[in-house]
């Protein structure tokens, strides 16, 4: 064999074992959808506080439980375009959606998801809302760096930037909305361009 053929068996060998440890049917498009789904909503929910809250967002008023609404049609709506698009990737290279990789992807991502959800919840009803915004894109962030190990490396970074937006939101406050614009918004589409053309075209 020449030199050029063990080349190209080593370099199959190490996409098998990448394969094999990683999932890596995640669909480019739906990070940039999931962004602009997250700039719309955000759009929807700053011309409601500005247009019927008077600039104010109170918990127990119509204007907050509208912007919740408004929050939870995008989160899901983000999760059932992910689903499609990354069922639809992965049946398109014969590989299989719901495995034991995935449920350990899964399962690391939503474990800082739900403990931040939570503790969310916790301070929402101490009536302490200040930090929400950067709290989100903290845990939202962990939970990108914990999966991570079980995906594409690009994911890595996406989570370090959301962390960091997070510490900034918190340093800086007043501006949590914009980070929170920033983070969910402009980077998942920034994220979805670079997987798109990195992978998906190939």
């Amino acid at each position: 064999m020449s030199q050029e053929d063990y080349l190209r068996d080593i370099s199959e060998i190490k996409n098998l074992m990448s394969k094999s440890s990683k999932f890596i049917s995640l669909s480019g498009l739906s990070g940039i959808l999931a962004g602009i789904y997250a700039l719309i909503g955000a759009g929807y929910a700053y011309w409601l506080v500005a247009q019927k809250g008077g600039g104010i967002l109170t918990l127990d008023g119509e204007v907050f439980r509208l912007a919740l609404i408004d929050l939870l049609l995008v989160g899901a709506i983000s999760v059932g375009t992910a689903i499609f698009l990354t069922t639809r990737k992965a049946k398109k290279n014969n590989e299989k959606i719901w495995d034991p990789l995935t449920r350990r992807l899964l399962f690391n991502f939503m474990i800082p998801l739900v403990a931040g959800g939570i503790y969310i919840i916790v301070i929402l009803n101490q009536q302490r809302y200040g930090q929400t915004g950067a709290l989100m894109l903290l845990f939202y962030g962990l939970a990108l760096f914990n999966a991570s190990k079980f995906t594409l490396g690009d994911v890595k970074y996406l989570g370090l930037t959301q962390i960091v937006l997070g510490l900034l939101s918190a340093i800086i406050p007043g501006y949590g909305f914009w980070f929170w614009v920033l983070g969910f918004g402009v980077m998942h589409i920034v994220y979805g361009v670079v997987m798109y053309f990195k992978y998906d075209r190939k």
